[in-house]
């Protein structure tokens, strides 16, 4: 597979600002890939975004370029990125369009002019893919937040994007709700093979699913790799952006270990770097204790409780 997405010494400042929030962003996307972006608040990582759709790029100095499947991204007509490039934002509110949720599903197909026919076979795809045929014909204002965002998710799948960029989709949303969002941004990513790039502050839930992850720092990429080589470069540099990544690699941040140790990723991938680290320290394991505590307690009873008969 080739790249989606090329972005060449990309540098940008607001109006009235010396400091860029973008210096220098050289990055490649190839397509299929699930990327995610993260950073301190106020790193770049939502102005970075917004630049990978012309509509949205806000006003302000700006370097460098953009290429989408090799064509430069401000040359591309509105129709073409509204098709290719879906962008969902933090509040679902301020996407959606329509009263109605099946009208909300066929808006953005009927803007770029699909035959009746064609949308509706879309939209019937789309509600049964994201499961909301049963609020199909309900008012968008009855929707609760989570069913908002998919809404929004769904409207957007329906024009077959290749890439799909999401700016903390779930900020919004209550736990259970937005796990059922990522969950199902992750099943699009397997399932149809839609390039993602995705921030988010709820990582041990995206870290998983993520090919690389890129952090950011002061408007600068700091590092890109796989999740558990962000986990070695974080810790190497004594970064405090490790007090954001899942449990497991903050354990792991803490603690001195063989480079030959990856980086553990989810609670499972902990409990067996743990219990790798405890078996070269001598360190008895929880399993061990447990095991040896049921054998002392196994048996007689003790003697000050023994029963005389």
């Amino acid at each position: 597979m080739g790249d989606i997405l090329r972005i060449e010494d990309l540098s940008f400042a607001y109006p009235k600002e010396e400091i860029r929030a973008l210096n220098h962003i050289n990055l490649n996307i190839e397509e299929g890939e699930f990327i995610v972006l993260c950073g301190k608040s106020g790193c770049g990582k939502s102005t970075l975004l917004t630049h990978l759709k012309t509509p949205l790029t806000p006003h302000g100095k700006r370097m460098g370029r953009i290429l989408f499947d090799g064509m430069v991204l401000e040359e591309m007509d509105n129709r073409e990125q509204t098709q290719r490039i879906g962008y969902v934002l933090q509040n679902p509110d301020n996407q959606i369009v329509t009263d109605k949720v099946w009208h909300e599903l066929a808006f953005g197909l009927e803007s770029l002019g699909y035959s009746t026919p064609e949308i509706r076979i879309r939209v019937a795809e789309m509600a049964s893919y994201f499961g909301i045929q049963d609020w199909f014909y309900k008012n968008v204002a009855e929707l609760s937040g989570g069913q908002k965002q998919l809404l929004n998710l769904a409207s957007i799948m329906a024009m077959h994007p290749d890439l799909l960029v999401l700016d903390e989709p779930t900020s919004q949303l209550d736990p259970i709700a937005a796990s059922d969002f990522l969950e199902t941004v992750k099943k699009i990513n397997r399932d149809l093979g839609t390039t993602i790039i995705l921030t988010e502050h709820r990582l041990e839930e995206v870290f998983p699913a993520a090919d690389r992850v890129i952090v950011m720092d002061r408007g600068e990429i700091f590092a890109i790799g796989t999740p558990s080589e962000i986990g070695h470069i974080l810790k190497e540099r004594d970064h405090e952006m490790f007090l954001a990544m899942p449990v497991p690699m903050q354990i792991y941040s803490m603690v001195e270990t063989e480079e030959n140790h990856p980086c553990p990723i989810t609670v499972r991938d902990g409990r067996q770097w743990m219990d790798t680290v405890c078996k070269e320290r001598g360190i008895p394991s929880i399993k061990d204790v447990g095991r040896q505590s049921e054998k002392d307690t196994s048996g007689n009873l003790h003697p000050k409780k023994r029963i005389k008969h």
